[in-house]
């Protein structure tokens, strides 16, 4: 189960019925205890606005929903080598880390040393479920990350060894394929239906407890998290715990509109909030994967940061509400388009764009080639572009072009700046965010949302500056990585 932690950053109500022959309202009523004549309070209630209240309903059937879907949830069990991120830092305890604490006379010689790598096997665990009768399973990437085994358990103790299709860490979504027919399947719904508020269930494995179902409400929709910017989650208050990474969660009428993924936690346990992946996103990633084995995904070239008040009233904004562009990439789609440095994305597609995240999400879910519309706010007036979506791992590999041939390896990571706000909440001064990993980086471990910190243990502010640091090296190098809370030395071999 991936977790989040706070320095990085997964019943029938009663229907009040008032009214008398008069047909006064129940605001009417109300208006009439503090007004002096129940006249006043029938002329108050005709000369007020007109309202539609939503209707209320009764709570749902969640034993019915489990058992009409227990048999489609599985657990997912994997083998495979031991420590695949690299060696991890010595740390002697105390609420600091090796930084924070001093009571051990030994700390001093060893940090900042790596521990001797471990061999062998490690086991991990998750949830997923059957989305076709033949044996297609959908469930998280970092559940079936670095195994080398598969195995996928069924309600009625079945087991059946498991094929990884493909698996995009970028959406975090993995395609299983188990040989058998008839099998059970979820019915999949539309996330882009869901309302805060709506009744959700989720079912899974936590700790390894087979069939365990917990409910809750959509307690926000389209959260972006820091350095998942690609996903728009769907937060819940639905009980998630370790092992739940991949199970469904469904909505009132049973149909599954999410992928549980991750929890927001500073005990590693559930701590009432839980975030899932849309099954619209999951869908579209899933049949990219069926179709070609990976997925392809769009790019718009360009560096967002959010507006406050002050930089709205600066640009001529009434509301702080846009993607301010900071950088436009050269020979990009939004360079291409027209797109300059400090002009402020309002809406994509015709979707209002509410703050810096949203436009992430919603480039995220299209395909390379689409068009897009863009709505801009320029020199205090709006003006309407067009946008031929791009590739991010074609511009990937320029990027690793650009560097030159003189290059002695391609890292192939997608990198860029933490911004002000992400060195904020984090509380890391400097770094680079990976965007995307690929080759080198990715065998090592190294995965999208972790953040570079220095090159052989000198800090990293740039992209050009750890390239030209790259190229001094020709052998091997060692990334500090920070991921969530942890710090680890990734060492990545050069071609």
């Amino acid at each position: 189960m991936q977790l989040r932690t706070r320095t990085l950053v997964w019943s029938a109500a009663g229907l009040l019925a008032v009214g008398t022959a008069t047909g006064l309202s129940a605001q009417a009523l109300l208006q009439a205890t503090a007004a002096p004549t129940v006249a006043s309070a029938i002329s108050d209630s005709i000369h007020a606005p007109a309202t539609q209240p939503i209707p209320m309903i009764t709570a749902p059937n969640y034993r019915a929903i489990v058992a009409r879907n227990q048999a489609a949830v599985v657990g997912i069990t994997t083998a495979g080598p031991m420590n695949t991120s690299g060696p991890q830092e010595f740390n002697f305890g105390g609420p600091g880390g090796d930084e924070g604490d001093n009571s051990n006379p030994f700390g001093q010689f060893f940090r900042g040393h790596p521990m001797p790598r471990q061999h062998g096997m490690q086991h991990a665990q998750g949830s997923g479920f059957l989305i076709s009768a033949d044996g297609l399973v959908l469930t998280n990437a970092h559940v079936v990350d670095g195994a080398k085994e598969v195995t996928v358990k069924l309600s009625d103790h079945r087991e059946y060894k498991a094929k990884v299709l493909g698996a995009d860490r970028s959406s975090d979504i993995a395609v299983l394929k188990i040989d058998g027919h008839e099998l059970p399947a979820v019915t999949l719904g539309n996330s882009d239906q869901l309302g805060v508020g709506d009744y959700v269930l989720a079912i899974g494995e936590p700790f390894g407890l087979e069939e365990t179902a917990t409910a809750g409400i959509v307690s926000a929709k389209g959260r972006s998290l820091p350095g998942d910017g690609y996903v728009p989650f769907i937060q819940t208050d639905a009980a998630v715990n370790p092992g739940n990474s991949g199970g469904p969660l469904f909505d009132a009428n049973g149909s599954v509109v999410g992928i549980n993924a991750q929890i927001y936690s500073n005990s590693g346990g559930f701590q009432g909030v839980s975030f899932a992946i849309p099954i619209n996103l999951a869908v579209q990633v899933k049949d990219q994967i069926v179709k070609t084995g990976k997925v392809a995904h769009a790019r718009l070239g360009v560096e967002v940061q959010a507006l406050n008040q002050s930089l709205a009233e600066s640009f001529k904004l009434k509301t702080p509400n846009g993607a301010l562009v900071a950088k436009v990439t050269p020979d990009s789609a939004a360079d291409k388009a027209g797109v300059k440095v400090g002009d402020v994305i309002l809406k994509f597609n015709g979707a209002p764009v509410l703050d810096a995240g949203q436009l992430s999400q919603r480039v995220g879910v299209m395909t390379p080639g689409d068009k897009a519309s863009l709505e801009i706010w320029r020199d205090g007036k709006s003006l309407s572009l067009t946008a031929t979506i791009g590739n991010a791992a074609a511009a990937l590999a320029s990027a690793d072009d650009a560097s030159g041939d003189s290059a002695p390896a391609k890292l192939g990571l997608a990198l860029r700046p933490l911004s002000a706000e992400e060195r904020r909440q984090s509380g890391i001064p400097s770094g680079l965010v990976v965007e995307d990993a690929q080759g080198r980086a990715a065998e090592a471990g190294i995965q999208p949302g972790d953040v570079v910190l220095s090159v052989d243990g000198t800090a990293v502010q740039s992209v050009a500056q750890l390239r030209k640091m790259v190229q001094q090296h020709d052998k091997q190098i060692a990334l500090l990585i920070q991921r969530g809370d942890a710090r680890v030395f990734v060492p990545v071999t050069l071609g």
